[in-house]
């Protein structure tokens, strides 16, 4: 069984939905998107925080104005026990400060922190349509000595994922690597919702496969169980669970370890 983490969007009321839905020993990770900001990421995450969950905020780097608000997000978040934050480039088609990408953010983290922030990156089963697969490795092995785990982007395939940890190994990327799955969502909302955060390339990848994408987008429901079970214990850490805010449904599709603090 993996250890797991459910992401979330930091949509109005979030809050009294999770307490409705997850129990508070599940670890939490909250979305930074451009059209929410970086403000909305933290308030939810010390709304959460303070009601008793393990959060992990996103910090997305050109969300970021400058050093001076860095050092009071974390100030925030070490008043509130936040001990992770997930580090990305983000999405802004234009940085708001000094950090057009992740790699100088968690510098600063680094520094700011004294070291005690532990920063998760992000991983490419299927590549990344802006940046070359070459380009994304030598990133993650600059990365690798202040972060402390992988998470790959939502991929529908448990072969290019266990392939991309494998990967990885090969090429000497020693970090934990933490498969990125869809929970079990709605087919109308995992299609509408994918392209805003970033997965059309595993969607179309989806696509391609014929019966496999018609058995497993075919439903009301997308249902991760197969997927998971493709999973290498070998290879994967755990499972950080995309859930678009489809909460309800969660523990069905996952059983005990999606209330597994990870």
């Amino acid at each position: 069984m993996f250890d797991s983490r459910v992401e979330i969007i930091p949509a109005n009321g979030i809050a009294a939905m999770v307490s409705r839905h997850l129990p508070t020993s599940t670890t939490l990770t909250i979305t930074c998107l451009p059209a929410h900001g970086i403000e909305r990421t933290m308030a939810a995450a010390l709304e959460l925080a303070d009601l008793g969950y393990a959060v992990v905020p996103h910090l997305a780097a050109r969300a970021v104005a400058d050093k001076g608000q860095l050092r009071n997000l974390l100030a925030d978040c070490a008043t509130a026990g936040i001990t992770e934050v997930f580090t990305i480039s983000g999405d802004a088609p234009r940085a708001a400060g000094p950090y057009a990408s992740s790699t100088p953010l968690m510098a600063d983290i680094a520094e700011l922190s004294a070291g005690s922030m532990k920063m998760g990156v992000a991983g490419y089963p299927e590549g990344h349509p802006a940046t070359h697969g070459v380009q994304l490795l030598d990133e993650l092995l600059a990365k690798q000595e202040l972060a402390s785990r992988v998470v790959t982007q939502m991929c529908f395939s448990a072969e290019a994922i266990n392939n991309y940890a494998g990967l990885l190994r090969r090429e000497g990327v020693r970090l934990p690597v933490w498969a990125g799955v869809a929970g079990a969502v709605p087919r109308t909302k995992l299609l509408a919702l994918a392209g805003k955060i970033g997965v059309g390339t595993s969607l179309r990848f989806l696509s391609t496969k014929g019966s496999f994408a018609r058995h497993m987008l075919g439903g009301e429901r997308y249902q991760p169980d197969a997927l998971i079970d493709g999973l290498a214990p070998t290879h994967i850490a755990g499972l950080h669970l995309y859930s678009f805010n489809s909460l309800a449904a969660l523990p069905a599709a996952l059983g005990p370890a999606t209330a597994h603090a990870g």
